[in-house]
């Protein structure tokens, strides 16, 4: 299929046979997994999973991509949702959901929020994302990557960084290097759900000036001795705070309204 890529869908297709098989082998798909691929482009992965596996899911917003793909292959054995993966409602598609894909730059840190709505339904998720991305996902308190992408996902998934994707790998080749993550949902998270909102206005405000300190990011939430009461020492930045650290903060907080 000849295609130009779209940038306005962040298209960067994979090209690389190696890195396909490794990436297979990587999620090792069992012939009755419910798989979703989002953004299946070329069918660069889409092909060798469906060897393996009795049906597909796709989510995929290029419609001359999904134009292609439906004249590919059958409906019994590829399902092809024409949406923004944006606003897709994943729980739809039933319960252990195993979910890949290559991510568009441009939208993988709004597309992993949204992912982390549907954790209860989730076995587990394979992403290609740009590495500097992935680095951040799963960085660890007190180092130059860790920040509120790292704590809001850590509150949902555990993650770890299983290849490095050269950018010749792709057509046409980004300026960046990708890697894969994988992500196997907790599970509970350890923020509970009705302490969410909270706990995203307190990471967002601990990060919002990274460089000061919490007595000061924090001064509309925390007093002195508001600190004192959690033992917590309000000259450290929001970088030196565990997952565990910021959910005791909001439960705190929770406790006094």
């Amino acid at each position: 299929m000849k295609h130009i890529p779209r940038k306005r869908f962040g298209q960067n297709f994979l090209i690389d046979p190696e890195i396909i098989a490794e990436i297979i082998h990587a999620i090792r798909p069992s012939r009755g997994d419910r798989l979703i691929e989002i953004g299946p482009g070329l069918g660069a992965l889409t092909r060798p999973l469906l060897q393996i596996v009795d049906h597909l899911y796709a989510i995929e917003i290029d419609r001359d991509i999904v134009k292609h793909l439906s004249q590919e292959f059958t409906e019994e054995k590829l399902t092809i949702h024409s949406v923004d993966a944006l606003k897709f409602d994943f729980s739809q598609l039933g319960n252990r959901l195993r979910i890949v894909g290559n991510l568009p730059y441009n939208i993988s840190t709004p597309l992993l929020f949204h992912l982390s709505q549907f954790c209860s339904y989730i076995v587990d998720m394979h992403f290609m994302l740009q590495k500097e991305v992935v680095e951040r996902m799963v960085a660890i308190p007190s180092t130059p990557d860790y920040g509120r992408l790292s704590v809001m996902l850590q509150n949902h998934f555990e993650m770890e960084q299983i290849l490095m994707i050269p950018a010749e790998s792709f057509r046409p080749s980004p300026k960046v290097q990708s890697a894969i993550v994988r992500m196997r949902p907790l599970t509970q998270p350890v923020v509970p759900v009705d302490q969410e909102p909270l706990f995203a206005q307190i990471v967002s405000a601990a990060f919002s000036q990274r460089r000061k300190t919490l007595r000061n990011t924090l001064r509309d939430y925390l007093k002195p001795e508001d600190f004192d009461a959690l033992a917590l020492d309000s000259g450290l930045r929001a970088e030196n705070l565990s997952v565990a650290q910021y959910a005791m903060i909001v439960s705190y907080l929770a406790g006094l309204s």
